[in-house]
């Protein structure tokens, strides 16, 4: 009913500019769109067709910040996207950012009355944006309230949360529980900006071929719990997690840096928690070890995952023992650091640490000899490896500011 009420309120509107009309969400996302008149670009064709604009289109009028605008402007055509010129018009409600409605403006004109006449329709416009949001807000905030309390540390809550989702249907149980957790940076978005793109980010994993879900958002972060019939495919979770992440970095500026933590696979309902503990974990290390490429997978941590459940201010540089310390900050440090990893991943074994280093095995004892020296620790002893292992899994997750060795 609220759409078609929208609906009626747009095409009225073209109706009396004889101009192409458009509403989009915040996100710059299609929400409602009027017949054309002649003025349509293959921008506006494309969204018609696919349900919503490129990622590169979206981009370019969110980076031009309409989301920030006091009033409305223009957003300037652009050849290469095939975007005609575009006047703008924020769309608010009692504070708040609802909606962007869009006049398709070739020449980068509106006559006084016509600005006039848009002036008119906005504040109808803006309140059945701003009812059909706060109707999509109240049918998500249960199933948020029972998805955050399934997750509590709290047995009684965990339990009372897993029957409510049940008995309301908002959830079928099923034998594999998977839960996944974004984390956003601080960026310069409106308020509740950042937590429409999220949900836009996880909406389209509610319900796949594989997977039913819920998910909690917050200003900064958010829940994704899915339930699997069916063993959780890697590959799949993989290009999901692609999904969210570009989704995020079209909606969101670069500031926010989204990161993705995936717990490991439990046993139905009664076990997410275990996962949404796990995934916790995994997004910490995503933020804290670049090369995890902002995903971090809770079953591929391996020792880290213990490491990073230390708080983050207690890791400082002189939590590395000192002989490795005295190694990083020696004059051919970073080289034997490379070898010591190499070393030590492949378990001490002399033939791999040379092939995979490319050297001849003559170089590699030089070099484990001049680590010895240099430590003052045996590499034969099991004891000695662990302290220089786990000091070089302490030095990744220091920051770089507090990393040694790194001249």
């Amino acid at each position: 009913m609220g759409t078609d009420t929208l609906q009626r309120l747009v095409e009225t509107l073209a109706a009396r500019l004889r101009r192409s009309v458009v509403v989009d969400d915040p996100l710059a996302r299609l929400v409602c769109s009027s017949q054309h008149f002649g003025d349509a670009d293959p921008v506006r064709i494309r969204s018609l067709l696919q349900g919503r604009a490129d990622d590169e289109v979206i981009r370019y009028v969110l980076d031009q910040g309409v989301a920030q605008w006091p009033k409305p402007g223009f957003i300037a055509g652009h050849d290469e996207l095939e975007l005609l010129t575009r006047y703008c018009v924020p769309l608010r409600e009692r504070g708040h950012l609802v909606g962007l409605l869009m006049v398709v403006a070739p020449d980068g004109t509106l006559a006084e009355d016509e600005a006039g006449t848009v002036a008119e329709a906005v504040p109808a416009i803006a309140a059945q944006m701003y009812a059909l949001q706060l109707a999509a807000t109240e049918e998500a905030t249960a199933a948020q309230d029972a998805l955050l309390a399934l997750v509590d540390t709290s047995p009684v809550a965990r339990a009372s949360a897993r029957q409510q989702l049940l008995t309301s249907g908002l959830l079928t149980d099923a034998a594999h529980a998977l839960v996944s957790v974004v984390r956003l940076s601080p960026s310069p978005e409106t308020p509740g900006q950042a937590e429409i793109a999220l949900r836009a980010a996880l909406e389209p994993f509610l319900r796949t071929r594989a997977a039913t879900g819920i998910m909690a958002v917050a200003p900064d972060s958010a829940v994704l719990l899915q339930l699997y019939a069916e063993p959780v495919e890697e590959r799949e979770l993989a290009a999901q997690s692609a999904a969210i992440l570009r989704t995020l970095r079209t909606y969101l500026a670069a500031s926010a840096a989204p990161v993705l933590g995936i717990g490991g696979v439990q046993d139905g309902l009664a076990n997410a928690w275990v996962s949404h503990s796990q995934a916790v974990v995994a997004a910490r290390a995503a933020r804290r070890m670049p090369y995890l490429e902002h995903v971090g997978v809770w079953d591929a941590l391996g020792e880290y995952a213990v490491l990073l459940q230390v708080p983050a201010g207690a890791f400082t540089s002189s939590l590395l023992p000192k002989p490795l310390r005295m190694l990083l900050e020696s004059p051919v440090g970073r080289r034997l650091e490379t070898t010591l990893r190499c070393f030590l991943k492949h378990a001490g074994s002399i033939p791999r640490t040379a092939e995979t280093l490319g050297i001849h095995r003559t170089s590699l004892h030089y070099r484990l000899r001049q680590i010895q020296e240099i430590t003052g620790l045996d590499l034969d002893s099991g004891d000695d490896r662990l302290v220089l292992h786990l000091g070089l899994r302490i030095h990744d997750l220091l920051e770089p500011s507090a990393a040694v060795g790194t001249h």
